[in-house]
């Protein structure tokens, strides 16, 4: 049965997962060119791992609630 209703948990897998490519893209960034900005802690690597992991839970949302699956 279709209910023609998409999940708000949908809409935030696609945000999360947007968020988490553009600030995993921006840590490699800063892994491959040594370039970094002046904060404390840099050599953590925040960018990279947040954004992995904002991009990984972004996908999970995404699929769990995709419009059209049945459960």
């Amino acid at each position: 049965m279709h209910s023609g209703h998409i999940s708000i948990w949908f809409f935030i897998g696609v945000l999360l997962s947007v968020y988490g490519a553009l600030i995993a893209a921006y840590g490699v960034f800063e892994l491959i060119t040594g370039q970094h900005a002046n904060v404390v802690l840099w050599n953590l690597h925040a960018p990279a791992w947040w954004g992995a992991l904002m991009l990984l839970l972004g996908l999970f949302y995404s699929i769990k609630f995709r419009p059209g699956r049945n459960d």
